[in-house]
């Protein structure tokens, strides 16, 4: 809402082109990049900071993949400026990322609607992510749908004959061999 902030915006922003004083495409970069600003469309001083730094992550990987282009380009530094690329290109994704989550677009929501379970299967209904949840009321109207909290791993069976179980690992605490050995030929330390 000020436009203090948004002047600063705009001129940080234009700040990061890359513009030669005898270009002649320089008012058309110019508005290029307000124009970007305003297609981004930020709606606080944060989100503009995001979208700021979107532009310049963006202008400096085109950068680099120019460079990387350029006539007579050794291989050394043609490697350098795809890396620079590619590292400002994920950058760029992770600010993407960020602000598409302070937005609330990076939730979703799945929903199931007929779950089929075979006999020996398992079907989980609820929040698979965290401790408890899921829906209590939705999961009470699908009778057919079992609520599982947690399902241990079952023993593993053992090769011999009789078939017993052999222990899931576990917190026990067991005592470990000594790591240390004599090596023929070698000195011991």
């Amino acid at each position: 809402m000020s436009d203090d902030w948004n002047n600063r915006l705009v001129h940080d922003t234009i700040g990061t082109l890359w513009i030669f004083e005898a270009d002649r495409d320089k008012e058309r970069k110019l508005d290029a990049a307000v124009a970007a600003l305003i297609g981004i469309g930020p709606t606080s001083e944060l989100e503009g900071m995001m979208a700021a730094q979107l532009l310049a992550s963006h202008y400096a990987a085109m950068e680099c993949y120019r460079r990387s282009m350029l006539p007579g380009q050794t291989f050394e530094g043609r490697s350098e400026a795809l890396s620079q690329a590619n590292k400002l290109s994920r950058t760029h994704a992770a600010l993407l990322d960020a602000l598409n989550r302070h937005r609330g677009k990076g939730q979703q929501k799945v929903t199931v609607e007929h779950v089929h379970v075979h006999s020996g299967g398992q079907a989980i209904v609820g929040n698979v992510n965290g401790p408890g949840g899921g829906d209590a009321a939705k999961s009470e109207k699908q009778s057919h749908a079992k609520q599982i909290g947690h399902a241990p791993e079952p023993s593993l069976r053992s090769q011999d004959a009789t078939r017993e179980p052999l222990p899931v690992a576990s917190d026990a605490e067991r005592p470990l061999p000594d790591a240390r050995r004599t090596i023929d030929g070698s000195a011991e330390g």
